[in-house]
């Protein structure tokens, strides 16, 4: 009789996480993200001015921090366990409606999306309060999440019955405070979390990010090959290339072992939070970006970019720059200095690409990647290989 009880309660219940390999259900509900980058993608392609990517990097931050969510919601407990996985099964079927609602979630969609963007939410937090029953710190931590999550939702459902400049600023207040929350309403200290897990799972988010970028260059195509649209074919795959070498070579591997290594509690949650939480979104809006622009150089690789695709894809090359700059601040206290000027360095290129050939703003975009690679390849030296093949942490340096 205990031993059914003990069954019915674990299949109506939050069990937790053993063992840090993300579940082949985290990567199902991931597939939900990957049509709302895409999605992210098609709004500011659609409206291709400052105020369509500005609605689209709104969007996507809306929907990253949803993710987000999640990401920590599934560190704790096993998504294939108990309750859990209908109640994953039933998020994602809301933030599929909101990432089918993304194109226009500033126009005839914006309530729908707002009350889907709601339920993923809401599904969250019931979540985490199941996972937190016998975690008095856990369930303090959850109470303030609770708290900022009904304001963003309230504010995102205010902002569906406004248009123009006040719903923009609606949105921004909302992701603003949404995201001010765990800052401010949180006890860091009172979360829980598996560091390998955690790392492993946002490095998987990039993997899709930059799954998006080929995407675009299959969009941008339009179904037709010339010679030059497989040049900028092959660039828009090198560059790709380059942002996930940058990243996965030496970064990710680092990253992980030093948040695994931190002491528990506050010191590890607050570095799984900046770094992960709040600058990975840097990255992956960088990257969205970059699809942007590449999606829109397969279409045109003759005739200059014009300013949006141009920023697009030099600004958003940049971010992710800027990304892996303030990652590596965050981690080691110290600034990878190339990095930090190449992002300067493209984004004082724009003028230029809108008056060079979309291709040749490409290749330059490559050529600098791949020198920042091979200069970096060289001075870590013999340490690059004991960070890929040894569980080692080199020691900080500003390089």
């Amino acid at each position: 009789m205990a031993t059914d009880t003990q069954a019915r309660n674990r299949r109506f219940s939050a069990v937790k996480r053993e063992g840090e390999r993300v579940t082949p259900l985290e990567l199902f509900f991931d597939l939900v993200f990957v049509l709302a980058i895409t999605q992210c993608t098609a709004l500011m392609s659609e409206n291709p001015t400052w105020s369509g990517l500005i609605q689209g990097l709104l969007v996507l931050g809306v929907l990253w921090w949803a993710w987000a969510a999640y990401a920590w919601l599934t560190s704790v407990v096993d998504p294939e366990e108990g309750a859990v996985r209908f109640a994953m099964f039933a998020a994602m079927a809301g933030f599929l409606i909101a990432a089918l609602a993304t194109p226009q979630a500033f126009g005839d969609l914006a309530l729908p999306f707002a009350l889907a963007y709601g339920a993923v939410r809401v599904a969250h937090i019931a979540l985490f309060v199941l996972a937190s029953r016998d975690d008095p710190g856990l369930r303090h931590s959850v109470a303030g999440l609770a708290v900022s999550s009904a304001i963003g939702v309230g504010l995102l459902i205010g902002a569906s019955f406004l248009n123009g400049l006040p719903q923009g600023a609606l949105w921004l207040l909302a992701l603003t405070l949404d995201m001010a929350g765990p800052l401010f309403f949180i006890d860091a200290a009172g979360w829980r979390l598996e560091p390998g897990h955690f790392a492993e799972r946002h490095g998987l988010i990039i993997i899709i990010a930059l799954g998006e970028s080929i995407v675009a260059i299959g969009v941008g195509a339009h179904a037709h090959l010339t010679w030059g649209i497989a040049a900028a074919a092959v660039l828009g795959v090198a560059i790709s290339a380059a942002l996930w070498w940058m990243y996965f070579d030496i970064v990710a591997l680092v990253s992980r072992r030093r948040l695994i290594n931190a002491p528990e509690g506050l010191v590890r949650n607050t570095l799984a939070r900046d770094s992960y939480s709040y600058i990975h979104l840097l990255m992956v809006a960088g990257i969205v970006l970059a699809a942007l622009g590449l999606k829109t150089t397969l279409g045109h690789v003759d005739d200059p970019l014009h300013t949006i695709p141009a920023f697009a894809l030099l600004g958003g090359v940049a971010t992710y720059l800027l990304g892996l700059v303030a990652f590596r601040i965050r981690h080691v206290h110290t600034i990878n200095r190339q990095r930090l000027g190449m992002a300067v360095l493209l984004i004082a290129l724009l003028p230029l690409a809108t008056h060079i050939p979309a291709l040749i703003t490409l290749m330059l975009v490559t050529a600098l990647l791949a020198a920042v690679i091979a200069y970096e390849t060289k001075i870590y030296g013999e340490g690059r290989g004991r960070v890929r093949h040894e569980d080692y942490l080199p020691e900080p340096h500003s390089g």
